[in-house]
C-alpha cells in the first residue's frame, strides 16, 4: 500500500462546445438523437447493482412530441424501497473504508467520460426526454455535471486537509467521516446535472445513497447511473429507485438510519419532508442533515440609467431559455416608466423572433414544457391575465398541446406588483413586468424584496454606480445569487456558487465546500506523547 500523499487533479470548467454546422460534435449528436429516437429503452430499478423489474410501469415521452415513447421504467414500491435502504447500509462500511484516492478516481473518470465518449449519449437523452435544445443540454448534462464531479472531489480534498493546531507533546488531528446512515436524494427534471449531483456529492466523501430521480428525467438519469457503474462504482453505494414521492416519504424518510436528505424541487415538498422528519425525530439514529434547493421567483430590476439593449437580451434569455424551467429563470421584472417604451418594443420584437419547436431542429430556441400538468398551470396564468383588467399581454399569450406541450414565450404587464403572476412561482415561459414611476425607486425596491417569499436569484441593470450600490444594498437578502448587468441565470460551478434562502432553500451552495461539509461528520483525536502522571496542579502548592 502506498504511503504517498496524493494530490487530486486541479478542477476546471468543462469547455462548452459550439455545435456549429459541420462540427464533429454536431454530427455525433445528430446521429445519437436519431438512434435514441428510434428505440424504446426498458429502464429497471437498480439496487445493490442488480436490476429489478416491476409490473408497475411509467413512460418517458418527448414533451415536444408526447406520443413518442422513449422508454418505459419500472416503479419501485414498498418492497424495493426497503431493499434499497438495506442495500445502501450493507455497502456502507466497505465504501467508507475505501482509500480516498480510489473513491475519487471513480468520479473523476466519470467526468472525463461525460466530456468524451458519453457526451452525445447524455446530451441526446436530455434533449429528447426533457425537451432541451442542444446548447441547453450541453451546458447541463455534459459540462455542469462534469464540473460538479471535478470540483466536489477538489473541495472534499480541501476539507480533509483542514487540521487543528498542536501543542508541545500533543498531536491533534481531525478526520471527516461520512454520516452514520444513508443519504436520501430526490432530484428534479430540469437539470440532468442536479440529478447526477444529489446522490454523488455525498458518495464522494464516503456516503451511500437511495436516489429517486424525477419521473420526467428517468432516461438521462438512468444513463448516468449506468455510467457510474461502468466507472467502477461498487454495488449498493447508489441505489436507483424511480418511485412515487409519497412512497419515498412513507418508506424511506422515516427509516431510522436516514442520516441525510439531499433535495432539489418544490418548496411544498421540502417543507413536508422537513415536517415529517420533525415528527420522527426521536426515531432516528442521528439528527438528519436536510439540504434543499427549492422554489424561486427570480427577478430583474432595472434602473432608469440601464442600457436597454442588454437589458432586453437578459430578459428574453433569462426568462425563456429552457421554457423558463430553470430554478433561476427570470419570471418577474421591474422596469422604470422612462425606459419602458423602448423595453416593450424590444421585448415584442425579440420574443416574436424566437423559434418554438422540436429540439432536433437546431435553430429552435425553446421547446415544450415538461408535462401536461405544467402546460395546464401555464395556460391558467395566461388565460387569467388575458381576462384581467389589471394585465396587458405584451407578447405571446398563445399555447398549443395538439402534439407537444407548447407554451409560447409570454410577457405580461401587471398594474400591481402583487398580481398573482408577479409573486407566485410558475416554472414556465411567462415573464411578468411591473412598470414603476422613476420617483418610486426606493418603494419598488422594497416591494421586490418583500412581495415574494423566495430568495434564489436576482439581477439589477444600471449604468449609474451609485444606483447599483443602492440596489445591491436594498436587495441583499432577496436572493442567494445576485447579478449586476447580467441575466439572473447561468451560474457556473466553481465561479458562482448557487443556492438561495428564505423559501428557496437552505443555501448550502451545490458544487462547493459548503455543500460537501454537510455530508461529513468530524471526528477529533488527541494523542499525548508524554502523558502526565500528576494529579495536583501547581497552584495547589503551599507557600
Amino acid at each position: 500500500m502506498s504511503n504517498a500523499n496524493f494530490s487530486m487533479p486541479k478542477p476546471y470548467n468543462e469547455p462548452v462546445k459550439s455545435y456549429l454546422p459541420g462540427s464533429p460534435e454536431r454530427e455525433a449528436l445528430k446521429k445519437e438523437l436519431d438512434y435514441q429516437a428510434s428505440i424504446k429503452v426498458d429502464i429497471p430499478i437498480i439496487i445493490a447493482g442488480k436490476e429489478y423489474h416491476t409490473a408497475n410501469k411509467g413512460k418517458c415521452v418527448m414533451p415536444h412530441d408526447f406520443n413518442h415513447v422513449l422508454a418505459e421504467y419500472s416503479i419501485a414500491g414498498e418492497e424495493e424501497l426497503k431493499l434499497a435502504a438495506d442495500a445502501a447500509m450493507a455497502a456502507k462500511e466497505e465504501w467508507a473504508n475505501m482509500l480516498w484516492e480510489h473513491r475519487a478516481s471513480i468520479f473523476l473518470k466519470a467526468a472525463d467520460l461525460l466530456a468524451g465518449p458519453w457526451r452525445a449519449k447524455m446530451n441526446a437523452a436530455t434533449m429528447l426526454g426533457q425537451s432541451k435544445t442542444a446548447f441547453q443540454a450541453e451546458i447541463d448534462s455534459a459540462c455542469e455535471l462534469a464540473d460538479f464531479l471535478r470540483y466536489n472531489v477538489a473541495f472534499a480534498e480541501q476539507i480533509y486537509s483542514q487540521q487543528p493546531e498542536n501543542s508541545h507533546g500533543v498531536w491533534n488531528r481531525s478526520e471527516y467521516r461520512p454520516l452514520d446512515g444513508f443519504v436520501m436524494a430526490i432530484s428534479p427534471f430540469n437539470f440532468t446535472s442536479i440529478g447526477g449531483n444529489l446522490p454523488t456529492a455525498p458518495a464522494i466523501v464516503g456516503n451511500v445513497s437511495v436516489w429517486k430521480p424525477s419521473r420526467t428525467a428517468v432516461l438521462s438519469n438512468y444513463y448516468y447511473m449506468k455510467l457510474l457503474m461502468w466507472c467502477g462504482l461498487p454495488a449498493g453505494v447508489i441505489n436507483f429507485v424511480p418511485c412515487a414521492g409519497s412512497d419515498m416519504s412513507r418508506y424511506v424518510v422515516s427509516h431510522p438510519k436516514m442520516a441525510g436528505f439531499h433535495f432539489t424541487g418544490s418548496t411544498a415538498v421540502f417543507q413536508s419532508v422537513w415536517k415529517q422528519v420533525g415528527e420522527h425525530i426521536a426515531g432516528y439514529a442521528n439528527y438528519p442533515r436536510l439540504v434543499g434547493e427549492t422554489g424561486g421567483k427570480d427577478y430583474i430590476f432595472a434602473h432608469p440609467s440601464a442600457d436597454v439593449e442588454p437589458l432586453v437580451a437578459a430578459l428574453v434569455r433569462g426568462s425563456f431559455e429552457f421554457q423558463g424551467q430553470k430554478c433561476s429563470a427570470c419570471s418577474r421584472a421591474f422596469i422604470p416608466a422612462s425606459i419602458w417604451p423602448q423595453v416593450k418594443q424590444g421585448l415584442m420584437e425579440k420574443t416574436a423572433a424566437l423559434k418554438v419547436g422540436d429540439v432536433q431542429e437546431f435553430d429552435t430556441f425553446m421547446a415544450a414544457v415538461i408535462d401536461q400538468a405544467s402546460f395546464q398551470t401555464c395556460k391558467g396564468y395566461i388565460d387569467r391575465a388575458a381576462a384581467s383588467p389589471e394585465c396587458e399581454i405584451v407578447a405571446g399569450g398563445t399555447y398549443d398541446d395538439s402534439k407537444g406541450w407548447f407554451i409560447h414565450p409570454t410577457v405580461i404587464r401587471c398594474d400591481s406588483p402583487y398580481y398573482e403572476s408577479m409573486v407566485r412561482e410558475i416554472f414556465g415561459p411567462i415573464l411578468s413586468i411591473y412598470v414603476y414611476e422613476d420617483s418610486q425607486l426606493d418603494e419598488t425596491l422594497r416591494i421586490c424584496d418583500t412581495a415574494s417569499p423566495y430568495a434564489l436569484t436576482g439581477a439589477v441593470f444600471a449604468q449609474d454606480r451609485q444606483a447599483i450600490v443602492k440596489m445591491e444594498r436594498a436587495l441583499r437578502n432577496s436572493c442567494g445569487n445576485f447579478y449586476i448587468n447580467d441575466k439572473c441565470t447561468g451560474a457556473i460551478v466553481g465561479q458562482q456558487p448557487f443556492g438561495g434562502a428564505r423559501a428557496s432553500g437552505t443555501n448550502d451552495k451545490a458544487g462547493t465546500g459548503l455543500n460537501m461539509i454537510r455530508w461529513l461528520s468530524a471526528h477529533t483525536v488527541k494523542e499525548s506523547f508524554s502523558p502526565s502522571s500528576a494529579i495536583n496542579y501547581p497552584y495547589m502548592a503551599q507557600p
